[in-house]
């Protein structure tokens, strides 16, 4: 038995021995078939020499530095590569080792700018139910992932609070239109700033593409752009959490791109280092920065491994190849290639509700009727049925239950990495048709 506490103490998993490309070898002698990246981390797949490399470099060069003693080549040249042309006005960064520290610095960075700027009163942040923003305390609170806060609400902040998230094929009503639903989503939103007082709302806090909470949910046209006018009518910050949509999973570098907007603080991490070493960040709207520098002259938040130059040096590589190999027009092909996949093995299936993604960021919804979009009892654990099923297939995938409330919902995420070949899509395609086919089976 390991001594590690595993996320199921049931039975523990198996040992991966080794990693290339899109595979991972376990120790049970199968080759799996990596189609979500882990948790849509591993962008370059396993194994990339490159990145080795410049791991290796620097670990000769130097490991660690405090970063109130020093800077790091490799944390400049990542933030030089990230924001030279200073993208939607970002114009710096500030990095960390996970997705989770990411937010939580966000958040402590919004609440400073208004201490800054001589608003105090701004303590309140709204985000979406059915969202994820993190596993730390701050996050979870920001978070609207239902099960996932539900042991710990004692312990999360009342300063948070949650709208109705932008998911059209839960929540549009019968006959209304994406402009009627935006309308009505955006009303919500303004009602909220109300409720609690349009000058005590710091920021809004959304994903631009729902990762795993509801699997893959992109919003409908023009949502961004209302709730965008929304925060810059009452002067509040808008954060945007691209933790697993974004650095090129949706097709574009930042998944904002898409949407028409730019955040005044952006959340990154998953797709920055490709897993290759744990690092997550945040890039900051000019505006932001001045006013610290105007102000007190130093943001009140600092961690010990934060722009960790080993870390920096593996994400910086990861940025590298993705831009000197093409690797976001990959995405897109093979993005179209699994959408067309999906919807040709799974479209017509009487338990696949909804197929839904951008780039190489997929799901599909499970239903027990689709023409109702009833789900399938939470105790039969559909989406862990699926999981297990094509692992015996040789697929690893993403699934999770409580998609519509936290409880109700199963959905399967798949993600593969940028460099996907058309027959490795294809070989997803066939795996989890074959899974969700056996495991539907299996559970009636």
């Amino acid at each position: 038995m390991s001594r590690i506490l595993h996320r199921s103490l049931a039975a523990d998993p198996p040992l991966a021995l080794r990693g290339e490309g899109i595979f991972l070898h376990a120790e049970d002698g199968r080759t799996i078939i990596d189609g979500s990246g882990g948790a849509a981390v591993a962008c370059l797949g396993h194994g990339n020499a490159r990145v080795n490399a410049a791991i290796t470099a620097q670990l000769a060069r130097v490991a660690y530095v405090h970063t109130s003693l020093f800077s790091n080549a490799a944390a400049e040249e990542l933030a030089d590569t990230l924001l030279a042309d200073e993208p939607g006005g970002l114009s710096h960064a500030f990095f960390v080792s996970s997705g989770s520290e990411a937010v939580e610095a966000a958040l402590k960075l919004a609440r400073q700018y208004f201490l800054e700027i001589g608003q105090p009163q701004r303590t309140r942040v709204i985000a979406r139910r059915q969202s994820y923003h993190g596993t730390t305390l701050g996050a979870l609170a920001a978070g609207g992932n239902a099960m996932r806060r539900a042991p710990y609400l004692p312990l999360l902040s009342d300063h948070f609070s949650h709208v109705s998230p932008c998911f059209a094929y839960r929540f549009q009503d019968a006959g209304e239109s994406d402009e009627q639903y935006v309308q009505r989503l955006a009303d919500e939103l303004e009602a909220e700033f109300q409720r609690l007082g349009p000058d005590t709302v710091a920021a809004f806090c959304a994903e631009p593409v729902v990762g795993a909470t509801t699997g893959c949910v992109a919003a409908v046209p023009g949502y961004f752009n209302a709730v965008r006018a929304v925060c810059d009518r009452h002067g509040a910050l808008l954060i945007l959490d691209e933790v697993m949509c974004g650095m090129g999973r949706t097709g574009t570098t930042h998944a904002w791109e898409q949407e028409g907007v730019a955040p005044d603080i952006q959340v990154i991490a998953k797709g920055l280092g490709g897993g290759y070493q744990p690092i997550g960040g945040i890039l900051i709207a000019r505006r932001v920065t001045e006013a610290l520098r105007a102000g007190s002259g130093t943001f009140m938040h600092g961690q010990t491994y934060q722009a960790h130059p080993v870390a920096c040096a593996a994400a910086l590589a990861v940025q590298q190849v993705i831009a000197e190999d093409g690797l976001l027009a990959n995405v897109r092909a093979m993005g179209e290639a699994l959408s067309a996949g999906l919807v040709s093995r799974l479209g017509n299936h009487r338990h696949v509700g909804d197929i839904r993604g951008r780039g190489l960021f997929w799901a599909i919804e499970l239903v027990a009727d689709r023409a109702s979009k009833a789900p399938f009892d939470p105790a039969l654990k559909l989406h862990e049925r699926i999981a297990h099923a094509a692992y015996q297939r040789g697929l690893a995938i993403y699934p999770m239950g409580g998609t519509i409330d936290g409880t109700r919902g199963n959905h399967i995420c798949i993600a593969p990495p940028y460099n996907a070949t058309a027959d490795n899509i294809a070989a997803i395609v066939a795996r989890l048709g074959d899974a969700v086919d056996a495991a539907v089976a299996a559970a009636r």
